[in-house]
């Protein structure tokens, strides 16, 4: 695909052959994947480097998705930014609100003459990273999306059937009381990120709101909306379950405590992102893990929309020469072509972010050798995306994050009610986004 075939007479040939080589372009792509992750990165990159020979992408690991952020940010105010930078979901309303650093993605294809077709990615990829005109700022990577893990042999021992998950929120309560009473297991179940999947996930999937403005899309003027009666109801119901001692606390933010709480067997059932997948496996030695969605409210909904996406994406940065560009449209090309896609999918547990890749996936036969493997992309592109369920973005939703966890926080304590708490998060969050909108108006 990018090979420059030169067809030239043997005289310039040999003229050429004895010239100096010309310098390759670098691109430097600062990114937050560690480890394993960190690995498989710059395996793609290098793969890259090696189907052509007039670009060279240098990846660095920054540190975590925050720290990467915060680097990107500091080293464009001094002029020293990278082509490219890898941002988790939550930093989209920063990218965009940040005016002249960005060179939206759709923009740089068109101008280097590179193949676009946002129809070829997921449905719900293109819609949380487009403007309100439908065009996509940041090139898709890695997306993720929560779903349920469960133990097969807790739910035999229990006398359930090892083969049938909970569907709605009432079969998660009824198995976790027959779990707890049975003895199989200590716990009902845990959870990771109690904001992205007790809260923004748990929104989209019953089309609530959970902002104003279309959850942030349509401007810096949005106000929060997710203390609402199905956002209150559900953390009243988790209170309750925890007082039970059918549910356990993972901690806050992604959730530390969650994993090995599901790894050991005290908790039956585990919700976390479809990219712990491969840590779940390897975890999970001494029992048979099941895959399903996420859990719904009945008395809600009997249509629960598509789950929302984590990840990150792929910004391009302003300041660099034109030709730097030109090797960092053809090198989304590459990362975008179904192979390079289907690999990391598979690789990681990460979404095929574009339709060709899943589809390759399905050819190869992936999914029918891993079962439950296909969940996540099953669950995040059921039905069409609303206004509700194509996700939130909003300026400095880290901070806003770390408040409903101290929120919930205060619920399991006792010193407020589930509406009370969300109230407080809604008023607390709104302040949040009135400072963010006063820095980038």
């Amino acid at each position: 695909m990018f090979k420059n075939v030169l067809f030239l007479s043997a005289g310039l040939a040999a003229v050429l052959s004895a010239a100096p080589v010309a310098a390759q372009t670098e691109i430097a792509w600062w990114h937050a994947m560690d480890a394993e992750l960190g690995k498989k990165l710059e395996e793609i990159a290098n793969g890259f480097n090696a189907s052509q020979t007039e670009f060279k992408v240098i990846p660095t690991y920054k540190g975590s998705y925050p720290e990467t952020l915060t680097a990107a940010i500091a080293a464009f105010r001094a002029n020293e930014q990278p082509a490219i930078v890898q941002v988790f979901e939550v930093g989209t309303g920063t990218m965009m609100a940040a005016k002249g650093a960005v060179y939206p993605v759709y923009q740089l294809m068109a101008d280097n003459g590179e193949p676009w077709d946002p129809s070829g990615f997921l449905a719900p990829v293109t819609g949380y990273y487009s403007d309100t005109d439908g065009n996509i700022l940041s090139m898709p990577f890695n997306s993720s999306t929560p779903i349920m893990y469960y133990n097969k042999d807790v739910f035999e021992k229990a006398g359930l059937d090892r083969e049938t998950a909970p569907k709605t929120w009432a079969e998660v309560e009824e198995f976790s009381k027959k779990i707890v009473e049975s003895g199989a297991a200590p716990c009902g179940f845990t959870t990771g990120w109690v904001s992205w999947i007790q809260l923004e996930n748990l929104s989209a999937i019953h089309d609530q709101p959970y902002g104003t403005l279309e959850n942030g899309f349509g401007g810096l003027g949005t106000e929060f909306t997710f203390n609402g009666e199905v956002q209150t109801k559900h953390w009243e119901n988790l209170k309750k379950w925890a007082d039970e001692g059918l549910f356990e606390y993972g901690g806050p933010v992604g959730g530390a405590d969650a994993p090995p709480k599901f790894y050991s067997q005290e908790c039956a059932i585990y919700m976390n992102s479809s990219a712990s997948r491969a840590g779940v496996i390897n975890n999970a030695k001494d029992f048979e893990v099941g895959f399903a969605p996420l859990p719904y409210y009945d008395d809600v909904t009997t249509d629960p929309k598509n789950s929302i996406i984590g990840g990150a994406t792929l910004w391009a940065l302003n300041g660099k020469d034109p030709e730097v560009y030109k090797g960092v449209a053809q090198f989304f090309t590459y990362l975008s072509s179904p192979e390079i896609q289907a690999g990391w999918h598979q690789f990681t547990g990460y979404l095929p972010v574009t339709n060709a890749a899943y589809e390759l996936g399905k050819e190869q036969g992936y999914y029918d050798a891993n079962p439950g493997s296909d969940v996540a992309i099953n669950q995040i592109t059921r039905g069409t995306p609303t206004a509700n369920s194509k996700g939130v973005r909003f300026g400095n939703l880290t901070q806003i994050r770390t408040v409903v966890d101290e929120e919930f926080e205060a619920l399991l304590a006792g010193s407020k009610s589930a509406k009370e708490a969300l109230d407080a998060a809604v008023e607390r969050g709104n302040q949040i986004l009135r400072d963010f909108e006063a820095a980038n108006s």
